[in-house]
């Protein structure tokens, strides 16, 4: 049991946190907030200098007021070198990098990133999943890292 809950501290503290960049309305409701479009950053924990912007749906009204709303499995991302990428330690082939629940039912939106070792490249990945039943919504992009700074693979 101590160990489980050490592994899912680890899990959950190496998970990169959202920064609000801003949002636009998409529809009025006379009762509650608007639906949105919220575009959030993140930054890599475990490689400096990336941080991949996601935008995705947040739906108001009155059960986006409550906290009850689901919102949709559509989001979108792009990742960017915000400056000199290095590497603290060697990155797995594959890592969740990040995980937020979107609604009371267990759906989630997840970021992904990948190791392309051929191309020296980051490959970040964003999708929504539900418990029951999975979605092919997703997006994909993607950091190239100078060949001078290969990346690190476990």
């Amino acid at each position: 049991m101590k160990k489980a809950a050490a592994l899912a501290l680890m899990i959950a503290t190496s998970w990169a946190h959202a920064e609000k960049i801003g949002d636009v309305d998409t529809a009025f409701k006379l009762v509650g907030p608007d639906h949105k479009i919220v575009v959030d950053a993140y930054d890599d924990p475990k490689v400096q200098g990336v941080t991949c912007y996601v935008s995705r749906a947040k739906t108001g009204g009155l059960k986006g007021l409550v906290g009850l709303a689901e919102d949709k499995a559509e989001a979108s991302i792009a990742c960017r070198a915000i400056g000199p990428v290095s590497f603290e330690a060697p990155l797995p082939k594959r890592e969740e990098v990040f995980s937020e629940g979107l609604s009371p039912l267990f759906k989630k939106l997840r970021i992904v990133r990948m190791v392309d070792k051929t191309r020296n490249t980051l490959v970040y990945l964003t999708y929504s999943d539900k418990l029951i039943d999975g979605s092919p919504q997703n997006s994909v992009t993607a950091v190239p890292v100078d060949r001078a700074t290969p990346i690190p693979v476990k």
